[in-house]
């Protein structure tokens, strides 16, 4: 007998450790499935709300690529950025320009003979250095105001700064020596020497070098910038960039940039600029 009260007991709890055992399994697919169908109505909602900003005029994307080109008081430069969409109205914006700084007193000439004839190359008279730049920059831009509709403009206030490095190159010129009449290319050595006379001697100069020329002389002169700006963003698709921006930049440089030979030197630059600007959205 008691052997057969122990297989009945025995018996009673296998039978209620099965019933509990699938009564949890049961419950596991509901839960799941709940919880999915949960997520799945959050994602929806997401979306939806996405289409109503949208349709409202609101930018609505994860990241942008955008290309330019900027036209500046004092130059131009080659833009590439890549935007990362932080709120519906910021963006955080990563940046690079390559481009080219002048002078204001800058001009190509060529030399004229008596009988109306030009010789050589075109030439910048008095420059000393090409000042070539680049610009790696970290902002935002924040969104002032949405399309409206598809076919409106977004206006928005763009921001950033960074680091600037200055590339300077040798201005190298084709002279003739009137003492020797030998030619030869030559720069502007700062030093007072023969050769910087004959630099700035109209009548020694023959004509501009090739661009290329003093290449290998590079110098590079570290500085920092910032820029502030209004982009207008006027794409018919949300998707696709096609932007009008205008503002202020201003370089500091922690050495003298000699760009001419009878001006003073400047490690600060302040210029206006407009840009032209497309690029995607996704």
């Amino acid at each position: 007998m008691p052997n057969k009260a122990g297989a009945r007991l025995m018996l009673i709890g296998l039978g209620i450790f099965v019933s509990l055992f699938m009564t949890a399994h049961a419950q596991t697919p509901t839960t799941s499935s709940s919880a999915k169908k949960e997520k799945q109505a959050e994602k929806k909602a997401r979306i939806n709300e996405m289409i109503r900003q949208e349709e409202e005029g609101a930018l609505i994307y994860n990241k942008q690529t955008l290309f330019g080109l900027k036209l500046y008081s004092d130059g131009w430069a080659g833009l590439i950025e890549r935007g990362y969409m932080k709120t519906v109205n910021k963006t955080n914006l990563f940046s690079i320009e390559f481009g080219e700084r002048k002078d204001h007193k800058e001009e190509k000439v060529a030399k004229e003979t008596g009988g109306g004839f030009f010789l050589g190359n075109p030439l910048v008279y008095g420059k000393r250095y090409n000042m070539m730049f680049t610009k790696l920059g970290v902002g935002q831009s924040y969104l002032l105001g949405g399309k409206g509709n598809k076919n409106g403009v977004a206006l928005s206030a763009v921001y950033n700064g960074g680091i600037a490095l200055a590339f300077l190159k040798p201005y190298y010129l084709n002279i003739t020596d009137p003492l020797t009449g030998k030619a030869q290319d030559i720069k502007y050595e700062g030093d007072g020497s023969r050769n910087d006379s004959l630099f700035i001697d109209p009548i020694a100069i023959n004509g501009g070098v090739g661009f290329f020329k003093g290449a290998n002389e590079l110098k590079v002169k570290p500085g920092l910038f910032v820029k502030g700006a209004l982009r207008f963003d006027y794409g018919r698709y949300n998707e696709l960039i096609s932007a009008i921006e205008a503002g202020f930049n201003a370089e500091y440089y922690f050495a003298d940039i000699p760009i001419m030979v009878n001006n003073d030197p400047k490690k600060f630059f302040l210029n206006v600029f407009v840009a032209l600007e497309i690029g995607r959205r996704k």
